[in-house]
């Protein structure tokens, strides 16, 4: 059996799909782009701050899932230009720590509403 998860703590979907969905103990939470859950923009700035804002909007799809970030078992970022692996990795190393999940990194030709990033993940409901 499957279970939507939606909150208004993320920006909503773009499209025909959800926030996430909890299936199994496990929880697939759709790739999240770095727009602001108040206004539905982008938040001020470059990479650095759009891989925050996806962190920031994936944790709050988690929490509405009740799941934390220790929880996650695997992501994926999404990023436009490879060359902010660095800066994006960076960002992401505040929020994951010590048993990181599994984690694919890779270049997209081009993302929804012209983000720079966007982050998906799988969790293990606790």
């Amino acid at each position: 059996m499957k279970h939507v998860i939606s909150t208004t703590a993320a920006p909503g979907a773009v499209g025909p799909y959800s926030q996430a969905i909890e299936a199994n103990g496990f929880v697939f939470v759709s790739g999240q782009l770095p727009l602001d859950p108040a206004t539905g923009a982008f938040v001020p700035g470059g990479t650095a701050e759009q891989a925050e804002q996806s962190i920031k909007n994936l944790l709050a799809v988690l929490e509405a899932a009740g799941c934390k970030a220790e929880d996650v078992v695997k992501t994926t970022v999404f990023m436009i230009d490879i060359g902010d692996f660095g800066v994006v990795n960076e960002v992401y190393g505040k929020y994951f720590t010590g048993e990181c999940p599994a984690r694919c990194a890779m270049q997209a030709g081009a993302l929804p509403k012209g983000a720079l990033v966007e982050i998906e993940a799988i969790a293990v409901k606790p």
